[in-house]
């Protein structure tokens, strides 16, 4: 039998905001190479744009207003091992 997946919890690293199916983020110019104003959920891609392909490296919370690192929303369980720690590789392999 396969390893089961381990799933994220998904919150903001600042203020632990939950981000809700109906959580809309739209695609600005706020980094280079984006800004086709797609909305979209975010963590349904793992931050990257499904109308221009872009991959936000920040995340602006929609409760708070504090922009953290993509990645740092994600809080995964600890493994069997004991490891708690997960790469953006991983988060890749999601999309």
């Amino acid at each position: 039998m396969p390893p089961k997946e381990r799933q994220p919890h998904i919150h903001c690293p600042l203020c632990s905001w939950e981000p809700r199916p109906d959580s809309r983020w739209k695609c600005t110019s706020r980094e280079p190479g984006s800004g086709c104003g797609m909305v979209w959920n975010t963590f349904w891609t793992a931050g990257c744009c499904p109308g221009c392909g872009h991959d936000w490296a920040m995340t602006q919370c929609l409760s708070c207003g504090r922009t953290s690192p993509h990645e740092q929303w994600y809080h995964f369980p600890p493994s069997e091992d004991g490891e708690t720690r997960e790469t953006k590789k991983s988060l890749e392999t999601t999309r």
